[in-house]
C-alpha cells in the first residue's frame, strides 16, 4: 500500500469489477510520496449456503435470553425447533456484527448515521492522488480531518461480544453439547402437573394427593422425550460436520440451534426427519412397554400417556409448513426440484402460514365438534377459553417461526454481499512519532481514512482509532502523536482481504475490536476494515429485496 491510499475505498459491488484494473494497494512504506501498484487479485466470495443467518440474528426474533443484534440470526439459520416440541425456528441466535464489550475501544465516530461525526463507508472521500483509484464520488464528502466537526457526540455504540451460549440452568453437556432448560419450562411443568392430575382422579381416584407427584414424573418424562427428539437432531447435525450451539427447553418444546445449513436438499431432509421419527420410536417403545404392565395402574396409565403424547409430538412435527420439521422436510423437497434454496423456503414458509391460521381456527371447532373425543356434555365455557387460548398460542408460534424462517433465507441469500475487500477504507502509514495533524494531512491528499502505524521497516504495529481523533481539538493535534491514539495490533485484528459472507463475521467476531488491518495473501497491506462499516452494510444489504 503507497501513502496515496490502496484499494482500501469502499464501493458498490457492481461498481467493484469495473474498477478493479485501476486499483494500486499503498506500501506498508511511511514515506509520502512514495507509491507502489500490483496486479488486483480477483474476489472469492466465500458466503454460505443459502437456506433460511442462523441470526440472525440478529431477521430471526431474538431469543430471548440475549440482546438484539442485526445479524444475531446468521449463525442460527438452521435451527430445529419443535413446538410440542416447539419454538420459533430461526428464532434462536448465532452469528452478531463482530464487535467489542463496551468497555473496550469506543466504535467509530459516526457510526450512527452518515451525517454524524465521523466519516461512514458511504461518505468517504475518494480525492485524487497519485496511484489512487477511480470510485464513484459520495454524495457528502467528509475527510478524516474532519470527523470531530460533525454534529454527533463522536462516541457511536460500540460493537458487542456475542454471549456464550445460555439461557437457563445447565443440565449437561450430551456429545459436547449443552443441554439448558429455560425458566419457562417450569411453568409449563406445572400446567401438566395440574392438568394431567385431573385427569388422574378420574382414572384412579384412590391416589388422592399422590396424583400430582405421578403427574410431575410423567411432566419429567414427557420432556425427557422432547430432549431424545432434539438429540436426534444434534447427533445428525454433528454427523453431517455442522455445529450445534446448544438445545433449550422451553415454554412449547425444544430447540435445537444448529449454527449452519445444510449443504445439500438430501442432508436438510435428513436432518429434520430424524426428531419425528425418534417421538415414533419412542411411542412405540412405551406402547410395547404398556402392554406387559397391568392396565388401570399408574405405570400403565403412564405409559399411555407418553405413549400418546409422543405420537402427537411426531405428528405435529410432521405437519408440512415452517418452522416445524415437516416444513423443512417440504423445504428440501423443493429444494431439490427447483435446484435453490430460497424457493424452498418461500413455499414451505408459506404453508407453514396457512397451517397456522389452520390450527387458529380449526384446534377449537374440532373440540366442540367433539372430533378430539370430547362429548358436548364435558365441553363447558372454561374448556373452550383454554382451547382458544392453546390455539392462539400454537398459530402465533408457527406464524412467527415461518416469517423468521423467510427472513433468515433473506439473510442467509445476502451474506456474501460481505466482502471485506470492498468494505475496506484506503489507509495511509505513519510513523509512530508522527503528529496527528500531520497524518490528517497525508490522509486527506491521499483521499484516505484510515492511520496505519508503522515502524521503521514499514511493519505495521497498531490501528489509530477514529473514535480517538474525534476527541482531539484541532488546535492540539499538532502536538499529539499518532502513537497516543493507535490501538496495537493483535493475531486476530490482521484478516484476509478475500474474506467474505460468514467467513467474515466468524473472524471479526473471534477478536471483537472497531477496526481491523486488512491485507493480502503475501501479508501486503490492504487498507483498514471498521466494524461500523460491516455493520451498516449488513443492514444495506437486509434491505435489498431477495
Amino acid at each position: 500500500m503507497d501513502e496515496s491510499g490502496g484499494s482500501g475505498q469502499p464501493r458498490s459491488g457492481t461498481d467493484e469489477a469495473t474498477e478493479r484494473h485501476g486499483e494500486q494497494r499503498a506500501s506498508s512504506a511511511p514515506a509520502a510520496g512514495a507509491t507502489r501498484s500490483g496486479p488486483e487479485r480477483p474476489e472469492h466470495p466465500t458466503g454460505p449456503t443459502p437456506p433460511t443467518a442462523a441470526p440472525g440474528t440478529s431477521e430471526a426474533a431474538p431469543s430471548p435470553d440475549r440482546p438484539h443484534d442485526p445479524t444475531d440470526s446468521a449463525r442460527g439459520a438452521a435451527t430445529h425447533s419443535d413446538p410440542s416440541t416447539g419454538a420459533e425456528d430461526g428464532a434462536e441466535d448465532g452469528a452478531e456484527v463482530p464487535g467489542a464489550s463496551p468497555d473496550q475501544a469506543e466504535a467509530p465516530a459516526g457510526s450512527g448515521s452518515p451525517d454524524e461525526a465521523g466519516p461512514s463507508a458511504q461518505d468517504a472521500p475518494h480525492g485524487p492522488s497519485d496511484g489512487a483509484h477511480p470510485h464513484p464520488e459520495p454524495e457528502h464528502p467528509r475527510t478524516l480531518a474532519h470527523s470531530g466537526t460533525g454534529t454527533g457526540t463522536g462516541k457511536a455504540q460500540p460493537p458487542r461480544r456475542g454471549r456464550e451460549p445460555g439461557g437457563g440452568l445447565l443440565m449437561g453437556r450430551p456429545f459436547g453439547v449443552p443441554v439448558y432448560v429455560a425458566p419457562s419450562w417450569f411453568l409449563v411443568a406445572a400446567l401438566i402437573t395440574w392438568v394431567f392430575g385431573g385427569q388422574l382422579d378420574r382414572v384412579l381416584p384412590e391416589l388422592g394427593a399422590l396424583r400430582y407427584l405421578v403427574s410431575l414424573f410423567f411432566a419429567v418424562a414427557f420432556y425427557a422425550s422432547v430432549l431424545v427428539h432434539e438429540l436426534a437432531h444434534t447427533v445428525a447435525a454433528l454427523r453431517f460436520k455442522l455445529p450445534v450451539r446448544r438445545i433449550q427447553l422451553q415454554f412449547f418444546g425444544g430447540v435445537s440451534e444448529i449454527e449452519k445449513e445444510a449443504e445439500t436438499p438430501g442432508r436438510e431432509f435428513v436432518l429434520s426427519f430424524v426428531g419425528p421419527l425418534l417421538s415414533l420410536v419412542l411411542s412405540g417403545l412405551f406402547y410395547l412397554a404398556m402392554l406387559a404392565v397391568e392396565p388401570g395402574t399408574v405405570p400403565g396409565v403412564l405409559l399411555a400417556g407418553l405413549m400418546i403424547s409422543n405420537l402427537i409430538v411426531a405428528a405435529f412435527n410432521l405437519l408440512p409448513g415452517l418452522p416445524l420439521d415437516g416444513g423443512r422436510m417440504l423445504r428440501a423437497v423443493v429444494w431439490k426440484i427447483t435446484g435453490r434454496p430460497m424457493s424452498g423456503t418461500i413455499a414451505a414458509a408459506w404453508v407453514g402460514r396457512a397451517l397456522a391460521v389452520s390450527v387458529l381456527i380449526g384446534l377449537p371447532l374440532l373440540t366442540q365438534s367433539g372430533a378430539l373425543g370430547a362429548t358436548q356434555d364435558h365441553v363447558g365455557g372454561m374448556d373452550t377459553v383454554t382451547d382458544a387460548l392453546l390455539a392462539a398460542i400454537l398459530a402465533a408460534i408457527i406464524w412467527t417461526g415461518a416469517g423468521n424462517s423467510l427472513r433468515m433465507a433473506r439473510l442467509r441469500e445476502h451474506l456474501p454481499e460481505l466482502r471485506a475487500r470492498s468494505l475496506t477504507r484506503r489507509a495511509v502509514p505513519v510513523e509512530t512519532s508522527t503528529p496527528l495533524s500531520e497524518a490528517l494531512r497525508r490522509a486527506n491528499e491521499a483521499g484516505a481514512r484510515a492511520l496505519v502505524v508503522v515502524d521503521a521497516d514499514g511493519e505495521p504495529l497498531s490501528l489509530v482509532r477514529e473514535a480517538a481523533i474525534v476527541g482531539v481539538p484541532e488546535h492540539r493535534r499538532p502536538w499529539v502523536a499518532v502513537s497516543g491514539l493507535a490501538q496495537d495490533l493483535t493475531d486476530g485484528m490482521r484478516v484476509s482481504a478475500e474474506l467474505a459472507g460468514e467467513a467474515l463475521l466468524d473472524t471479526l467476531r473471534a477478536t471483537p475490536a472497531t477496526e481491523y488491518l486488512v491485507v493480502e495473501d503475501s501479508g501486503e497491506i490492504y487498507g483498514v476494515l471498521s466494524a461500523a462499516d460491516v455493520e451498516r452494510a449488513f443492514v444495506k444489504a437486509m434491505a435489498r429485496p431477495s
